[in-house]
């Protein structure tokens, strides 16, 4: 442990999917701002949300805890903002916080953010251009960009420090969020066609009816008034489609390049400072996204592009830069990670597990699997179902339970529960579902077991009015 402990900087951005940045081997864009945390630390290349949507994914890194204990399942479940989180515990260290752009988990008295000493936070979604600024004092409009208030208040407030405590900050960006609207110093980036996944054309075979059922799909789903220009004439619409991905990838890139271009500043800043070395700064999202992958744009699934979470982490007094981190992390281990590196000892509620010992060499595993659960049930926007599951370093099973829990006034049509199981080292895109296949029926019978397990021990019980699912069904 070095004499003074690190400062730490979290820089979350909101829908920034994993293969859109460099350092992930990104086909469609470049981030060498990005890429230079990866570069003088490590790259996590198994980290996973429990949640995949913005509130309760960040309802979990603030708290340390999965949805059902922290109370923020669904968009429309405020938090508690009096529970502890790592920022309460570190402040209460000694440590000056403060938390700038994107809050999104609710507002008024009892939901503000609590345990700063400075915030200054978007209303709701917030705009990207001339946005709502809410702060202790109240709502003003700050004239300009979004991307670049959000790093000018943030390094307005580093700047304003005095003496040697030190601090944690917390910098969340509203990009690359829809509704994608660059400003104009990107808005000539990525006008060349952009590479089309593989899997755009997925037609969905073989898998539960969820997937069909999901409004999320690029070709039918993805509104003009979305990519905010009118197409061609006279286009097929296997070519609308393809047209559709083009806009909205030349957006949604065109948002991610200005939060490069801001993630530079924040780094010159802290080189210009001589605070570099000792700062454990850390990027990452609140979770994945579809880039046109299985022909969706969104999030929600337990699938791969929505559950998988960029994190590059740099601290150079203690992490080496070596080769990606391969264990399992989760959303949930965030705030007991900041913690350690802190030397402050992570609240008795806190779930997850610290990952610090892997990052500065430990080859030790962090798990053998992590839980999963999606609670909106046939949402009104995407239709996506409820769900829960199980992922392992080589297989993910899912339960689509669909029995009407979820939103509010939600669908009342409900589908028969559903099973799916994916073979990730063989089927790396989960186009397979292996679930019925003989020829895994005893790794099937395993991740049940292992399932409930994982239920048991964090204290969720879905099922808890009925009969828990049969192993053999």
């Amino acid at each position: 442990m070095t004499a003074r402990r690190p400062n730490i900087l979290m820089i979350l951005t909101d829908d920034h999917a994993t293969h859109a940045i460099g350092a992930y081997g990104s086909v469609v864009n470049t981030t060498p701002r990005i890429d230079e945390i990866a570069q003088s630390g490590r790259r996590v290349d198994h980290c996973y949300c429990t949640n995949s949507l913005c509130t309760p994914s960040r309802a979990s890194i603030l708290t340390g805890t999965y949805s059902h204990v922290n109370g923020v399942s669904t968009l429309v479940t405020p938090i508690d903002a009096s529970q502890p989180t790592f920022v309460s515990q570190l402040k209460e260290a000694g440590y000056r916080t403060a938390i700038v752009g994107k809050w999104h988990m609710g507002e008024g008295p009892g939901h503000d953010p609590q345990g700063f000493d400075y915030w200054a936070v978007l209303r709701d979604q917030g705009e990207y251009f001339d946005p709502q600024i809410l702060t202790a004092d109240g709502v003003h409009i700050e004239k300009g960009y979004a991307t670049d208030i959000i790093t000018d208040l943030s390094l307005q407030w580093l700047e304003s420090l005095e003496g040697d405590e030190p601090w944690c900050l917390l910098i969340h960006h509203k990009a690359p969020h829809r509704a994608w609207e660059p400003d104009e110093a990107h808005a000539h980036l990525y006008s060349d066609p952009i590479p089309v996944p593989s899997t755009f054309t997925d037609d969905y075979a073989g898998r539960a009816s969820a997937a069909k059922h999901a409004t999320m799909r690029i070709a039918e789903h993805l509104t003009l008034d979305d990519l905010k220009v009118e197409p061609p004439q006279d286009l097929t619409p296997d070519e609308l489609a393809l047209w559709k991905y083009q806009r909205y990838m030349e957006d949604y890139l065109r948002c991610v390049a200005s939060v490069d271009d801001n993630v530079g500043r924040v780094i010159d800043w802290l080189g210009a400072h001589g605070v570099r070395d000792s700062t454990l700064l850390t990027y990452s999202s609140d979770q994945g996204f579809f880039l046109g992958d299985h022909g969706w744009f969104d999030k929600r699934f337990m699938y791969e592009e929505s559950i998988r979470m960029p994190l590059l982490v740099s601290w150079p007094e203690r992490i080496a830069p070596a080769a990606p981190m391969e264990q399992i992390v989760t959303n949930v281990d965030f705030a007991q990670t900041f913690l350690d590196a802190a030397g402050v000892d992570a609240h008795e509620r806190m779930q997850g597990k610290s990952f610090l010992p892997q990052l500065t060499g430990s080859d030790e595993p962090t798990r053998d699997a992590f839980y999963y659960r999606y609670y909106e049930n046939d949402d009104e926007n995407h239709h996506v179902l409820a769900h829960y599951g199980i992922r392992t370093e080589a297989h993910k099973l899912i339960y689509f339970y669909s029995d009407g829990m979820g939103l509010p006034g939600s669908s009342p049509f409900r589908f028969a529960p559903e099973w799916e199981l994916y073979d990730l080292e063989a089927d790396p895109d989960e186009l397979v579902n292996v679930y019925h296949d003989p020829a895994y029926a005893d790794v099937r019978e395993q991740l049940k077991v292992r399932l409930w397990e994982l239920q048991a021990e964090l204290g969720d019980q879905p099922h808890a009015s009925q009969p828990i699912p049969a192993l053999t069904s």
